[in-house]
Parts: structure tokens; C-alpha cells; sequence
């Protein structure tokens, strides 16, 4: 079987929309899960679009919510492959927002998907290889090996870690809790 590769490039995609205040949360800013929301939609497009294939949210990996986003806004969202295993995706995902009245601009929102490639059975499928063309491809794609490691690690750190013992108990003390076992 031959194997396809496919550019980072071949699987950009971008949506924008227009914040409305039906969007908004009780301070008056677009509501953190309206974002979460498109977020999902676009990293569930930008994966289909990449594999071919129907794709499910894996996990999410980080949201970064760095500016908040004002109703009258013009919020565009760029997402691309950043990583492929065999059958996942890593999709990046950019979210600007764009006072229209005044052009300015200012990032938003910085968030990593897991996407997984299914069948028409629900089973996991291959997804085609991933064409490193750039820099910024190369350094993305290190950046979610980094990633994975450190949530592998975390993983076996929470295996391993005894959260009864004596020391680990003990060094609850300079947190902000009350212990009432």
C-alpha cells in the first residue's frame, strides 16, 4: 500500500464571525464556551478536511484564553495540522479578533485539539502522512512531540504518585486547603 503525504498547508482552513451580544456572558465579554464551541467545529473541519474522513474531539488539549473578545467584533479562527500519528491529529488553532471600526487587531485565543480519524464503522483509521514544507511547520510539529511527552509523563506521574502518603500529605501544608480526612 502506498502511503499519501499531505502539506500543513492542505489542511488550513479559517472561519470568521460576526460577536454578537447573544454570544456574551454576564460581564458584557463573548462567552468562553460560544469560543470553545467553534473552536470544536473548526479543529473537527480542519482534521475531516486533512484525512478525508469523519474525525472525533480526542481531547483538548490547551486553551489559552489571552484577550477577552467584545460583542461587534469580527473573530477569525485559523487552524492547521500541526502533528499525525497514525490516526490522530494535533490541530492548532488561532483565534484573532478584529475591531471592524478601527482594524485593529488583537490575538485571542491560542488552542491544540486532538483529533481522531474514524471509519464509517466508529473504527480508527489511518490518516495520511504530514509534508513538513516550512520552519514554522518543523517547529509546530516539535512542539506537539514536546507536548505529548509531557502528557505521557504526567500520565505516568499520576499512576505512580502515593497522594496518601505520609510526605505527600505533609506537603499539602503550604497550599491554601484545610485537610479534614
Amino acid at each position: 500500500m502506498n502511503r499519501i503525504f499531505k502539506t500543513v498547508a492542505s489542511s488550513d482552513i479559517s472561519i470568521s464571525q460576526l460577536m454578537l451580544p447573544s454570544h456574551t456572558n454576564f460581564s458584557g465579554k463573548i462567552h468562553g464556551g460560544y469560543i470553545l464551541s467553534l473552536l470544536d467545529q473548526i479543529a473537527f473541519a480542519c482534521a475531516s478536511k486533512f484525512s478525508g474522513n469523519y474525525c472525533v474531539t480526542a481531547s483538548v488539549d490547551t486553551v489559552n484564553f489571552l484577550n477577552p473578545i467584545e460583542v461587534g467584533e469580527l473573530v477569525t479562527m485559523k487552524a492547521s495540522v500541526n502533528y499525525v500519528g497514525t490516526s490522530s491529529m494535533i490541530i492548532g488553532i488561532r483565534v484573532e479578533a478584529e475591531n471592524i471600526q478601527t482594524g485593529t487587531i488583537k490575538h485571542c485565543n491560542s488552542s491544540y485539539f486532538t483529533m481522531v480519524a474514524k471509519d464509517k464503522d466508529g473504527q480508527k483509521i489511518q490518516i495520511p502522512g504530514l509534508i513538513l514544507s516550512h520552519k514554522n511547520d518543523v517547529r509546530r510539529f516539535f512542539n506537539c512531540i514536546k507536548q505529548i511527552a509531557q502528557k505521557k509523563e504526567k500520565d505516568l506521574h499520576e499512576d505512580e504518585f502515593d497522594y496518601t502518603s505520609k510526605e505527600s500529605l505533609e506537603s499539602l501544608k503550604k497550599y491554601n486547603i484545610q485537610l479534614a480526612l
